[in-house]
């Protein structure tokens, strides 16, 4: 009986290395189940999971588990970039110039890894750009100036039911935009 519990002791701290390894490439946030996983990959035959449990109980090899952030709930009842909803429903094809125009933004690579951002304003039933700005920031200013080449092209002959659609990412989605 002792040789047996001296094998199963030893066969316990081989498994319990193994264990630990994985668990420290994992840095410490690993449960049974990710062990079992783990273990599929690297074992020809796996590993019983309540093998792994029991052994993660008898060495303390126990999962870190993340916080809940308190001020998260807060910050969400709070936000000033709120999303308004879809009018447009992915209805592209508009027969009025003027009525819906399609905004975003977009990344331009060049010279040396270098980034350019553009952003521009489509009119959806004429398919015309009718407004844009380059900048090589992603500062709220090329959305500003985009929407006031916009205001400068249509000259005060807005269509009542205008909309200007987006992505709602992050520089279209403040109040001052909106």
């Amino acid at each position: 009986m002792q040789k047996n519990d001296a094998l199963r002791e030893e066969s316990d701290y081989q498994d319990y290395l193994l264990l630990k390894s994985i668990y420290d490439k994992a840095k410490e946030k690993i449960g049974y189940r990710g062990f079992y996983m783990a273990l599929v990959d690297v074992l020809d035959q796996p590993m019983n999971h309540k093998k792994i449990l029991r052994l993660m109980r008898k060495f303390n090899l126990y999962a870190k588990v993340r916080r809940v952030n308190p001020y998260r709930h807060i910050a969400k009842a709070t936000a000033s970039h709120r999303r308004i909803p879809n009018h447009l429903n992915r209805e592209f094809n508009q027969d009025e110039p003027g009525k819906v125009f399609l905004t975003d933004m977009t990344y331009l690579q060049y010279r040396g890894g270098q980034t350019a951002y553009l952003s521009c304003v489509k009119n959806v039933a004429t398919r015309e750009i009718v407004a844009y700005a380059l900048s090589t920031t992603l500062k709220m200013s090329i959305v500003y100036e985009t929407l006031e080449q916009l205001n400068m092209h249509l000259d005060g002959n807005l269509h009542l039911e205008a909309t200007i659609h987006s992505d709602q990412g992050f520089h279209y989605t403040p109040p001052a935009i909106q």
